[in-house]
């Protein structure tokens, strides 16, 4: 078992569960309140809905990195390396979601989102970069 491998699933699985409790608390963070209640009642369910099992997902990924660390790490499972790679697969279309589907305009010409937008690619590139070395190495 190489230990960066090991140190980079646990930083992985450690910003994923922060990733998991921030959208918990999304609506709250980015002060969406005000959009959603203009939305109808289906819509405000559905987001909110979506909003829990992003976070069960993100949450579940984390909590089997940490623990199966040494595991995904070591290459001494055929599972782990599928879970890295489809883990690898999901932050990797994440990322070129943040780029091809929002609109620049959310962005452009506002230097802290810009700042956010950025950071948001290298944190969704960096997951998958690292699932997908720790899969393919």
């Amino acid at each position: 078992m190489k230990p960066i491998f090991l140190n980079l699933v646990q930083i992985a699985a450690a910003v994923q569960l922060a990733i998991a409790i921030m959208n918990v608390f999304i609506v709250r963070i980015l002060n969406w309140k005000t959009e959603l209640s203009r939305v109808t009642l289906l819509l405000r369910e559905v987001f909110q809905v979506h909003a829990w099992f992003i976070s069960i997902t993100l949450g579940i990924f984390g909590m089997l990195s940490w623990r199966f660390a040494a595991e995904f790490a070591g290459h001494q499972s055929a599972l782990c390396k599928w879970l890295a790679c489809g883990i690898g697969l999901f932050w990797g279309i994440r990322t070129m979601l943040q780029v091809t589907y929002y609109s620049s305009s959310h962005w452009r010409g506002k230097p802290g989102r810009t700042v956010i937008h950025i950071a948001l690619l290298l944190v969704y590139g960096g997951l998958s970069t690292i699932y997908l070395w720790v899969a393919f190495a």
